[in-house]
């Protein structure tokens, strides 16, 4: 599989969209408290990620097959944050989030989407990459550590009912 990753543009927000929409269903599915309810996250995406295109402190990048027109193999959306005292962080760059379609999972997509990420982010002048990850996402934590990433905070949540 030849997979090439580039940024996105404004023909990809639609499948990219979709595959974001997945993302939240997937999160609600794991703990419906704590994530937000899907309503129609597709055209939401779809929308703020178009807002996003020409902002150079965005990394929105797809990952594609060329020579197939399945659509999208995955994506990822990375922001450059400054100083952020309240979580005690100094600039860096937030990776928001990263999906690779089930038919496209276990075939270095994710790697390569990370990759990219990672050149992006450093071109920009960012020193590190933070990320949050489902406690239940168990195989992108596997890919995160493989790619160098180290567990640094836990986040807990309490319903106050």
């Amino acid at each position: 599989m030849a997979v090439r990753v580039r940024n996105v543009e404004q023909a990809d927000l639609v499948p990219v969209g979709i595959l974001a929409g997945r993302l939240v269903r997937m999160h609600h599915a794991w703990d419906p408290e704590r994530f937000m309810k899907p309503g129609n996250p597709e055209q939401g995406y779809t929308w703020w990620f178009g807002t996003k295109l020409a902002d150079p402190k965005i990394i929105l990048l797809v990952a594609e097959e060329p020579e197939v027109a399945e659509g999208p193999l995955g994506y990822a959306f990375c922001a450059l944050e400054g100083k952020d005292y309240n979580d005690l962080l100094e600039p860096h760059a937030k990776l928001h989030d990263i999906l690779v379609d089930e038919r496209a999972q276990r075939r270095g997509v994710g790697e390569a989407l990370l990759t990219e990420v990672f050149r992006q982010a450093k071109e920009k002048g960012a020193p590190r990459v933070l990320l949050h990850t489902a406690a239940q996402n168990e195989t992108a934590q596997r890919l995160f550590a493989r790619m160098g990433f180290r567990t640094t905070m836990l986040e807990m949540t309490r319903e106050l009912k």
